[in-house]
């Protein structure tokens, strides 16, 4: 694309139309249009150019801001350099690209900065410092400019850039550019800090200057954070002096034209508070050596700051952070002294926990209002920036040190707030509810998503909280009074069911299964979540500790209680529902069966109705293994019945199909696989029909396919390879295609070999005669031209198969065809040095079957110049039998595997219930491999006595020789 007038103008049309909120514009199925035009043109020279030049030049803001986005996202998708794909921009293009971005970004309104910083991150990320070394030069000479617009770009930018040393693994590389990063950054940034807390103070009464100082001053506060965050570098250590005076300035520092009306939202002074008081707090937790001098005065500011700030939302972030900071304060033991006194522990949970612990009215909003949020907070931790938590973990680290004292001063507040609560529950409801989350907090020591609370306080009697004040609640007649009580009753059993008797929650399930139908849908969720919960605990023998015997009773009521749930308002894609009815599938195995006609009816259309619009992967994922499980369960029962989910299912898959849903196209693979597989010895037409299609490259080119689309083919050639054979034989080469491009690629090439083994095990050996060689061919380039460990271990594990299929001999004379000795140059150079490597129990079975054939049933490893490999090979295997394997992997490999695609494409997901069982292809062959070793050799020795024994006696060494003996032993036979 040339940069013309005309390409712009063109541009310009579509990024328009892309904003048009009619689907058909914006995304038809079948015109170029819109998002498929740029889609089609992204890939084209000069593309890039002409949107910065558009954001740069065009007259309309709205095409400005959309080019801004859409750049960012082509940025986001195409500049990583991923391994075996093509380069998607041109080098020229990313040359331009660096050499415009950041005057361009300066020069732009805000809106359009935040995009372009976004770019320029996601640039840095993969091209900082080496590939883009002047940047950080740039950067840094914009802070003379003295325009704070401009500065607070630059900032911003720095800030994306990098806050990644936050949780990045520490490595030498790491620490390099870190280095590089401070040499270059800390000084200016040092400078620039004390500039603009001067310049506050010359513009302390100007409002609008001092909204633009502020904001620099958080960036500066952020990048303090991520610079200092891997260790404490010897440049802030020693200018702590200015950044700890003027930041406990700042803590103290109190200005009215910063203040807001706003109770939402918070102003810029609590975010540069809050900032800061997670920088003390970082200061505090990991180098408090040099921190001690300034911690006093932090702590006594915190603390003025948390018993002076109020309970409005837009202080929430601050108070957290500020409570934060006195939690990792008060549980390392030389800050022990600081808490010691009765008075300081009292003042402690009557100014800052309990009033951090109540349930507001923003809180009761968001429970009724924006559940999903209160549910994300609540339920999944990361309520980490709101008052409860921090409290709930200050409590926990007072716990640390000074557990009798805290509990003996809680259970004060608890009683009286129970009391509170029983003279009139309706009014003061609240006050229960605080009670409830004191308990919570003072018994939990240590946590597990997947196991609740792992570690309790001794001096808090769980289950007697319980049995008193929990059960009640969810007891009452109506499930839909008082929801909040009943939200953290049903948190309480999810939280502590470790803790409490299996009766009681034997006990609470009915309770559970009944709050599904609550109208609130914070109560059915945590109803359905408990209820997951407690279905996963295991008892003894590692058996779930509920059973399906106790549940028979509650089965159908659970079930219609479930699907109901869904069918309230809000929680028709809930994805804590949906993995209930997965969990209850599971656990209740065949008593299921009755209702499974009901249930996969109400599965389908619910298939059917999110695949318009997938927009909860979650709950995509747990309604395919719920599907799955239906299958399995029934068909284990009744493999007839594989027929009918087919009916019910194939509908739904072929408008998935059809519409191209990205998302659900390859759980739909998996699915097909399942029931497939459910197929004794053929394969119905209706699977034969949509063969060709699987073979289409366009379906191979998204990654998330990958896995199971050569699953299914997997299938197709188990079930069906002689139908393949005689009905599509001219699709055989479709099927070997798929295999060459998989095998081209260092993340995909064990598929490859999946797909090749599956080929070379089931299909009619005449089928593929014309093809082998050329296999071997491409698998012999692969290796010349990119050896992995990974590609050794498949390939041994292949040819090891092909030698049981076709025999050692046939083995031996397909190399030697390609290249004359090529069968004793795999044999020294990768069969004997590498076969220590492979894993995998049957994958170790198949390469000791295939080297016994080899020392056993290949006449020229007897009587030509490959007799020298003899020992060594069979050294080989008694080594493969008896040292542990060898998972050694070269420096440069480690990270191949990973497959890390920038930008949005659906990435593959395991079903869990859709898994295939584990297939040894010389099962019935062979039971023992040792075993069939001394037998082979028995044999061999037969035909050529005194040969196999003298070749031993000579050359094998005295342990393998000591292994070799008790194999014979064992199988009853001699040498002779």
């Amino acid at each position: 694309m040339e940069l013309s007038d005309a390409n712009l103008q063109t541009l310009t049309e579509y990024l328009k139309k892309t904003l048009d909120p009619d689907p058909a514009i914006r995304r038809p199925v079948y015109s170029l249009t819109a998002e498929k035009f740029l889609e089609s043109v992204e890939g084209s020279q000069n593309y890039p150019l002409l949107l910065l030049t558009l954001l740069e030049k065009s007259q309309e803001n709205v095409i400005k801001v959309c080019a801004s986005v859409t750049f960012k996202n082509y940025i986001k998708r195409n500049w990583r350099i991923v391994e075996d794909e093509p380069n998607k921009i041109c080098e020229l293009d990313r040359i331009a690209i660096k050499a415009n971005i950041v005057p361009l970004m300066l020069s732009s309104p805000e809106q359009i900065q935040k995009q372009l910083s976004d770019a320029i991150s996601i640039i840095g990320r993969e091209d900082f410092p080496q590939k883009w070394p002047d940047l950080l030069t740039e950067m840094v000479n914009r802070f003379q400019s003295g325009d704070f617009h401009v500065i607070n770009g630059v900032l911003r930018t720095a800030h994306s850039l990098f806050k990644r040393y936050r949780h990045e693994f520490k490595s030498n590389e790491l620490w390099t550019e870190i280095k590089l990063v401070l040499d270059a950054f800390a000084l200016p940034l040092t400078n620039l800090f004390k500039a603009t807390i001067e310049l506050c103070s010359t513009h302390a009464n100007d409002a609008s200057a001092l909204k633009v100082l502020f904001s620099s001053l958080i960036l500066i506060a952020k990048l303090f954070y991520s610079l200092n965050f891997q260790d404490l570098p010897e440049f802030f250590e020693d200018n702590m002096e200015t950044w700890m005076t003027n930041f406990h300035s700042l803590l103290t520092l109190d200005n009215k034209l910063l203040q807001t009306d706003d109770e939402e939202e918070a102003g810029l002074l609590e975010l540069l508070k809050s900032q800061i008081c997670d920088n003390a707090a970082l200061y505090a937790q990991k180098y408090d050596e040099e921190f001690q001098p300034y911690l006093p005065r932090f702590v006594t500011a915190i603390w003025n700051l948390l018993v002076t700030t109020g309970q409005e939302v837009k202080y929430d972030l601050l108070v957290s952070n500020a409570i934060q900071f006195l939690a990792s304060v008060c549980e390392r033991p030389h800050y022990k002294h600081l808490f010691e006194d009765q008075n300081t522990l009292t003042s402690i949970c009557e100014k800052v926990i309990v009033p951090n612990m109540e349930f507001r009215a923003a809180d009761e909003e968001a429970f009724e209002d924006n559940s999903e949020e209160y549910i994300r907070r609540d339920l999944e931790g990361s309520d980490i920036d709101t008052r409860r938590r921090a409290a709930c973990d200050l409590v926990r680290g007072l716990c640390k040190f000074f557990e009798g004292p805290v509990t003996g001063i809680f259970s004060g507040y608890v009683n009286s707030m129970l009391q509170e609560y029983a003279k009139n529950p309706s009014v003061n409801w609240k006050h229960k509810d605080a009670a409830i989350y004191l308990v919570t907090s003072l018994a939990s020591k240590a946590q597990t998503q997947k196991h609740g609370i792992t570690q309790a306080n001794e001096l808090v009697n769980l289950t007697e909280f319980f049995v008193n004040h929990i059960q009640p609640d969810l007891k009452s007649a109506t499930v839909n009074e008082f929801p909040v009580l009943k939200a953290d009753g049903i948190k309480y059993i999810m939280i502590f069911r470790n803790q409490v008797p299996k009766e009681q929650l034997l006990v609470s399930i009915p309770l559970l299964i009944n709050h599904l139908q609550a109208e609130s849908i914070v109560v059915h969720t945590y109803a359905a979540h408990a209820l997951e919960r407690l279905f996963t605990m295991r008892g003894t023998n590692n058996a779930t500790l509920i059973t399906a015997a106790e549940m028979a009773p509650f089965v159908e009521v659970l079930l219609t209680n479930l699907f109901k749930a869904l069918t309230l308002p809000g929680s028709s894609e809930n994805e804590y529902i949906m993995k209930a009815i997965m969990r209850s599938f599971s656990l209740l195995q065949e008593s299921i069966i009755p209702y499974i006609p009901s249930v996969i009816t109400q599965l389908t259309q619910k298939l059917l109705a999110v695949s318009k619009n997938p927009s909860k992967p979650h709950f995509n994922h747990y309604m395919f293994e719920s599907i799955c499980l239906s299958i399995r369960i029934t068909c284990k029962a009744n493999p007839e019945a594989v027929g009918s989910f087919e009916e019910a299912l194939f509908l739904v898959f072929t408008e998935i199909l059809q519409n191209d849903v990205q998302e659900f196209i390859p759980y739909v693979f998996q699915v097909m696989s399942l029931l497939l597989e459910m197929h004794k010895n053929e394969i119905p037409s209706s699977y034969m029909a949509l063969f060709p299609h699987l073979l289409q490259p366009v379906l191979w080119e998204r990654t998330g396919n990958i896995p199971p689309l050569v699953r299914l083919l997997q299938a197709y050639l188990e079930r069906g390879a002689s139908t393949i054979a005689s009905a599509a034989a001219d699709k055989i080469p479709g099927l070997l295609g798929v295999f060459q491009k998989l095998i081209a690629s260092k993340a995909n090439d064990h598929q490859g070999f999946y797909l090749l083994n599956s080929i070379i095990e089931h299909m009619p050996p005449e089928s593929v005669d014309q093809y082998r060689k050329q296999i071997f061919i491409l698998l012999f380039q692969r290796l010349q031209n990119s050896k992995t460990t990974k590609f050794i271990k498949s390939f041994l594990v292949f040819i090891n198969l092909y030698c049981v299929r076709y025999g050692a001999l046939a083995l031996q004379e397909i190399f030697d065809s390609i290249q004359p000795k090529m069968f004793g140059m795999v044999l020294e150079k990768i069969i004997i040095p590498e076969i220590q490597k492979v894993s995998g129990q049957v994958e170790k079975k198949i390469c000791a079957v295939g080297i016994t054939k080899i020392l056993t049933e290949c006449p020229p490893m007897m009587d030509t110049e490959y007799t020298k490999l003899w020992i060594p090979l069979l050294q080989a295997l008694i080594g493969l039998f008896e040292l542990p394997e060898d998972d050694t992997i070269p420096d440069e490999e480690h990270f191949i595997d990973i497959e890390d695609t920038p930008g949005y494409q659906t990435a593959f997901s395991q079903l869990a219930f859709a898994g295939r069982k584990e297939h040894d292809p010389v099962g019935q062959m062979v039971n023992n491999p040792r075993i069939h070793l001394a037998q082979s050799l028995h044999k061999l020795s037969t035909a050529c006595p005194g040969r196999v024994l003298s070749m031993l006696s000579t050359s094998l060494n005295a342990e393998a020789l000591q292994y070799l003996q008790g194999y014979l032993q064992a199988a009853s036979v001699s040498l002779l």
